[in-house]
């Protein structure tokens, strides 16, 4: 995070060089400056939670102690995620092993 010298705001990239977001001033090409920012693009998604539709649950751990409304069968496939504050326990998200059904639980 880079804030702007001459009116402290917040600064984002915009190619080689940082703009303020309120006043428009540039930092001009730094790369000593550049070098210290971590692009996201670098980062792998292995650890990310797909809890949306077209998520593919195949391969996550199994929970035996559900049953799926639809229909009927007792085994699917789980995420779990933090949906709300930390004080309140996680959301399990369920994927049906049989019909792909999806729904989730909450603790």
């Amino acid at each position: 995070m880079q804030f702007c010298d001459a009116c402290g705001s917040l600064m984002h990239a915009d190619g080689d060089e940082m703009v303020c977001s309120s006043c428009g001033e540039t930092t001009g090409k730094d790369a000593e400056r550049a070098e210290a920012f971590v692009s996201t693009e670098a980062q792998s998604d292995d650890d990310v939670i797909e809890t949306e539709e077209g998520a593919n649950f195949e391969g996550k751990p199994t929970a035996n102690d559900v049953t799926c409304d639809d229909c009927g069968h007792g085994e699917a496939w789980y995420t779990i995620k933090q949906t709300g504050s930390a004080d309140e326990p996680p959301t399990r998200f369920f994927k049906c092993k049989e019909c792909g059904n999806r729904w989730r639980g909450y603790s």
